[in-house]
């Protein structure tokens, strides 16, 4: 797994923020861009992984020199937290509607930008990029949630509880998809394979609550379908129980 977070704070604050360094006006412009850089950093993670993006591929991506890239990137460290931040730029941030509409958006939204870059799961951000895409996140939440009657303290643990949810589920299921991608194998042709476990190794005596659950229809749905109502039945709950405690606190 690589970390968000780890390069040069200067260097990585400058990059997310565009900050360029001057140019003298003299000589050549510079064959490719820092977005050139990202768009391409990104292009190699979405197909081979992040520990496949290194400068050299990058470069190669963008048919230049193996240095080239590291006239305007410092190395992998920083170039991780610029694909990071890029990735969350494109949220599509809908502002209308209520609060809980807003909150669905952007779930559904998260779980649609993981489908579309698998990397994001191997990235871990609890350092993470200070960038625009971070903060545009952060303000479409906290607008949000400041809708409801949540106390100045509860609306930021809101957010944060509702980005760790959200991310966690987002991440686990692009990871199904991933190893079905890898594999080759569909998650119900591999459940199908091991049907041999239910038929001759699975003890419902000892494992009751399953094997009443079973019997009471619990399980009557596919691995795909179990996930979406999982996320569905999580976010729900989580946005109810937000509900609660406001409408708690307004009583008081």
């Amino acid at each position: 797994m690589e970390h968000s977070g780890g390069g040069d704070p200067r260097e990585t604050l400058r990059l997310l923020w565009r900050q360029e360094k001057a140019r003298s006006g003299r000589g050549r412009p510079p064959k490719i861009t820092l977005s050139g850089i990202i768009a391409a950093a990104i292009s190699v993670a979405d197909r081979d992984g992040i520990d496949a993006m290194t400068m050299d591929r990058v470069a190669a991506a963008l048919g230049v020199g193996t240095m080239t890239p590291y006239t305007h990137v410092p190395g992998k460290a920083e170039l991780i937290d610029l694909m990071v931040d890029a990735a969350w730029q494109s949220l599509d941030l809908s502002d209308s509607g209520s609060w809980r509409v807003q909150v669905t958006h952007y779930a559904h939204q998260t779980v649609a930008l993981y489908a579309r870059h698998p990397w994001l799961r191997t990235v871990s951000t609890v350092r993470p990029p200070l960038g625009p895409g971070l903060f545009a996140r952060q303000n479409h939440l906290l607008a949000a949630l400041s809708q409801t009657d949540l106390s100045p303290p509860q609306v930021p643990a809101a957010v944060d509880a509702i980005v760790t949810f959200v991310d966690a589920a987002a991440a686990a299921q692009a990871e199904h998809a991933r190893a079905s991608a890898v594999s080759g194998e569909s998650e119900d042709d591999w459940w199908s394979a091991r049907q041999v476990f239910w038929d001759e190794v699975f003890d419902p005596a000892r494992y009751p609550a399953i094997a009443r659950s079973w019997a009471d229809g619990g399980f009557d749905r596919n691995a795909a379908q179990a996930r979406a109502n999982a996320f569905d039945f999580g976010l729900r709950a989580l946005l109810d129980g937000i509900t609660a405690m406001a409408s708690a606190d307004e009583r008081r």
